[in-house]
């Protein structure tokens, strides 16, 4: 016999400890799994470019959403106390999030010269996958939904390879382009038309759990871009609107608005006409 096998007491001791763990958490609920598919299947509800998640879904807009209901109430049966009323609260807010989603996909069509169809950014743009799977996120961050918002936006993490915590405030017309590596903080606020690429960081200046409840991600103004791998940290940090932030700039102060900022330094304010503009 291994001298390293554990005796069938010790075994047995250790299954009836998960067992005991198994039964306190739940954990027969599949709320991953359910998490995954209320999140395609919202997807599919919204936009026909995603529609056929099965053989049900598709022909009928008014099954797609029953389904939906269906789903969601199963994912938050066991993380609060009343889903119907949850439900009916996240269903108040989805026309209002669909308006802002078919504004962000123009935002990606307009932006992108590569972009040839609306079809193409919904179906095709990790970036616009993320930010759809975000804004659903958002409304159950809003209400207070445990668990739920998170699994979803750690969903899309994995599908685009774009980490945005759900707490994050994203205005209208928000534009990723290519968009891996993107981390965006619980606690950033992105004002309308921003345009953001990849490896794009909205941090905190410091890891430090009693700064949980505080603004530890900065705030970003109206009409900025942000270019590839630009890192920009801390809760007191404002990037003022119509700013251009560059390429692997690494910035911790705040700006004002109409800057251009390169290798984290400013070099003055955008002129009116607004002739200076970075390629990528």
């Amino acid at each position: 016999m291994n001298s390293d096998a554990l005796p069938p007491s010790a075994w047995t001791e250790f299954l009836d400890g998960l067992a005991a763990a198994r039964q306190s958490t739940g954990s027969a609920h599949p709320l991953r799994a359910l998490t995954e598919e209320f999140g395609q299947r919202m997807l599919a509800l919204l936009f026909p470019q995603f529609a056929g998640v099965d053989a049900a879904c598709g022909h009928d807009v008014h099954v797609d959403a029953h389904c939906v209901v269906d789903v969601l109430t199963s994912a938050l049966t066991p993380v609060v106390t009343d889903p119907a009323s949850t439900v009916a609260a996240f269903l108040a807010h989805l026309p209002a999030q669909y308006a802002l989603l078919c504004k962000d996909a123009a935002a990606i069509h307009a932006a992108d010269p590569a972009a040839e169809s609306l079809d193409e950014v919904i179906l095709a743009y990790p970036g616009f996958l993320a930010t759809a799977v975000h804004r659903i996120a958002h409304v159950l961050y809003q209400i207070e939904v445990p668990l739920v918002p998170r699994l979803l936006a750690e969903w899309a993490h994995r599908e685009t390879g774009i980490d945005i915590h759900p707490g994050a405030q994203i205005g209208e017309s928000f534009a990723i382009d290519h968009g891996t590596g993107i981390v965006i903080g619980e606690t950033s606020t992105i004002g309308d038309r921003v345009r953001m690429y990849q490896g794009v960081t909205l941090g905190a200046l410091a890891v430090n759990k009693k700064l949980a409840n505080r603004k530890r991600h900065p705030t970003i103004g109206n009409d900025v871009v942000l270019y590839a791998n630009a890192t920009i940290l801390g809760g007191n940090t404002v990037v003022g609107e119509g700013s251009i932030i560059g390429g692997n700039v690494w910035l911790t102060t705040s700006v004002p608005p109409r800057s251009v900022v390169q290798f984290a330094s400013a070099v003055g304010q955008r002129p009116l006409d607004d002739g200076l503009e970075f390629h990528i």
